[in-house]
């Protein structure tokens, strides 16, 4: 089984750099629209299964032109939405971004309980991402690959949890541009060890 988690094309609060997760949060720019075509056509050759997309209207127009030429259906997922940053929503000043990723160090680090001012703890995040994550996966065959078009915080510490070669520096550090994504795979024969991820961002990883 193929799993591909993609990030969202761009936003204006992408440009801004701003912290904006609660859904629907904004649309793609007119980038993000040439984003999301971009990556219809680069999975164009891609045997997929199912496209998935989080409650956000940025994901859901991302997976829309794959979708388009895929002759499949954009399904809408509840919990693989953003981390919702609580106090932090809508700044995009030098000290949200610090508090912002002080909480994910601590994650990434181990301490889940760890939580963005009024907002999810790592726990959070990871409890209903997984779950949303296991609802998929119980639907396809181990031979199915399915797309899910999410966001960059949630996608990371996510791929961090399932793949089993994914270290905490990459997960940290490993920043995914708009529509830059991450597959995992699990094994088509022998024992079933999990989730390994096969490439990050277009980079091929160690398995």
């Amino acid at each position: 089984m193929k799993l591909i988690l993609v990030r969202h094309g761009e936003t204006a609060s992408n440009i801004k750099m701003a912290l904006d997760t609660l859904p629907p949060g904004p649309p793609l720019t007119e980038a993000g629209l040439v984003q999301a075509q971009a990556l219809a056509e680069s999975l164009a050759t891609e045997r997929v299964d199912a496209i998935y997309a989080s409650t956000a209207l940025r994901a859901q127009q991302t997976a829309t032109p794959l979708a388009t030429a895929l002759g499949l259906e954009v399904e809408v997922v509840e919990g693989v939405q953003e981390i919702y940053c609580g106090d932090l929503e809508g700044r995009h000043d030098k000290e949200a971004f610090e508090l912002f990723l002080a909480a994910v160090h601590q994650w990434t680090a181990g301490n889940l309980d760890a939580t963005i001012p009024g907002g999810e703890s790592g726990r959070q995040v990871l409890d209903r991402f997984l779950a949303a994550l296991d609802k998929l996966a119980a639907r396809h065959t181990a031979d199915d690959t399915f797309v899910v078009v999410t966001h960059g915080g949630a996608l990371r510490m996510a791929a961090l949890a399932l793949a089993t070669n994914v270290q905490p520096a990459l997960a940290e550090a490993g920043l995914l541009p708009n529509t830059g994504r991450v597959v995992l795979e699990t094994p088509t024969t022998g024992p079933d060890t999990g989730w390994t991820c096969t490439s990050w961002t277009g980079v091929d990883v160690i398995t």
